[in-house]
């Protein structure tokens, strides 16, 4: 098992987490099974910018980011030089520290409440 350090963030991860994922998966997914639920509005299909997520350690161990993932990173609130999808990104063997943006752009968001 790998170790993801997730910063704290005010919504979804207040005190922050450290969670330990199988490599092979994404980071979205690590996310989403430890209960940190970060959004993903196209399913994971690498078709919008809501999983954005910056990589403060251990950035150089992920693959390299397709340019369809470049292009999208490039409309991502908050981008980065360590930015990456979280949907792309796929855990290895070397521990990550992530950052979630405070913001996100969801052009297709509609009545979401706070329960």
């Amino acid at each position: 098992m790998t170790q993801i350090i997730v910063l704290p963030h005010g919504e979804l991860c207040p005190a922050g987490a450290v969670i330990e994922a199988e490599p092979g998966i994404s980071i979205c997914d690590a996310l989403l099974e430890n209960d940190i639920e970060i959004e993903h509005a196209c399913e994971k299909s690498c078709a919008c910018t809501t999983c954005h997520v910056v990589v403060r350690e251990g950035f150089d161990s992920l693959e390299a980011s397709d340019e369809i993932e470049d292009d999208l990173l490039d409309k991502a609130w908050g981008l980065t030089p360590l930015s990456r999808l979280s949907c792309q990104s796929i855990v290895g063997d070397t521990p990550l520290t992530i950052e979630i943006p405070k913001y996100t752009i969801n052009q297709v968001k509609e009545g979401h409440s706070k329960k």
